[in-house]
C-alpha cells in the first residue's frame, strides 16, 4: 500500500519490435510493474519511427548485431536475428488489440521470441497468425485489427507524442519530465520508482 499514490504512477513505454534493443527490454522490464505501483502505458511505433534513418541503418545493423549477440550470450536468451527486411510495424498495431484483451505481455514477449530467438520474418501473414494464437487470439480478429488504418495511425500518433516528450528512440521509458532510453537504462527506472516509494514491498 503506498498512502503517498493513491493512483499508479504512469511509466510511458515507447517500444519498436524490429528494435533488437526493444528484445532485451522485452525480457528485462517486467520489474517496472511487478514490483512497484505503477501503470504501463503502452506506445508501440511502426514505419522507421524511433529507429535509425535507412541511410544509417545499412552501417548501424552489423554492429548493433554484435553487441546484441554478446548481451544475449551474458544473459542466457538466444540471439537469432531475423531477416535484414522485417516490417515489423503489423506487430506493433497487434500489440494494442493484445492490450484490450489483457494479453500485451504475453503477445511482447512471444512475438519478440519469434523475432529474435526464432529469427522469424514478424512481418509475415503467417507468423503474425501464429503467435496471435499462441497467446490466446483470433488469428483472423487479429488480421483485421491490423489492417484497419484508423489502428495504423495510432502508432504514427504515438511518435508525434513521443518526439513532443523529447523521446529520440527505443527502447524509452518516461515517468513525468525524466526520459530512460535504453534496455541498459532499466536500472536507472527501477531506481527512480524507488525513490519515489513506489515499491510494492
Amino acid at each position: 500500500m503506498n498512502l503517498g499514490y493513491p493512483a499508479p504512477k504512469q511509466v510511458f513505454v515507447y517500444f519498436h519490435f524490429r528494435s533488437p534493443y526493444c528484445y532485451l527490454a522485452s525480457k528485462n522490464l517486467w520489474p517496472i510493474v511487478d514490483e512497484f505501483h505503477t501503470e504501463l502505458v503502452w506506445r508501440p511505433l511502426g514505419g522507421w519511427d524511433g529507429r535509425s534513418p535507412p541511410d544509417r541503418a545499412k552501417v548501424k545493423v552489423p554492429l548493433a548485431r554484435q553487441d546484441l549477440a554478446r548481451q544475449c550470450r551474458r544473459m542466457g536468451i538466444p540471439c537469432v536475428p531475423p531477416p535484414i527486411t522485417t516490417d515489423a510495424t503489423s506487430a506493433g498495431v497487434g500489440s494494442l488489440l493484445a492490450e484490450e484483451r489483457g494479453l500485451l505481455r504475453p503477445y511482447i514477449v512471444e512475438m519478440m521470441r519469434a523475432e529474435w530467438a526464432g529469427g522469424q520474418d514478424i512481418g509475415q501473414p503467417e507468423v503474425l497468425r501464429a503467435v496471435a494464437a499462441a497467446v490466446g487470439l483470433h488469428p483472423d480478429e487479429h488480421d483485421a485489427y491490423c489492417a484497419d488504418p484508423a489502428n495504423q495511425q495510432r502508432l504514427v500518433a504515438h511518435w508525434a507524442e513521443a518526439q513532443d516528450k523529447g523521446v529520440i528512440g527505443v527502447p524509452s521509458f518516461v515517468i513525468d519530465d525524466q526520459i530512460f532510453w535504453g534496455n541498459d537504462r532499466i536500472d536507472f527506472v527501477l531506481e527512480h520508482l524507488n525513490e519515489l516509494r513506489l515499491a510494492r514491498r
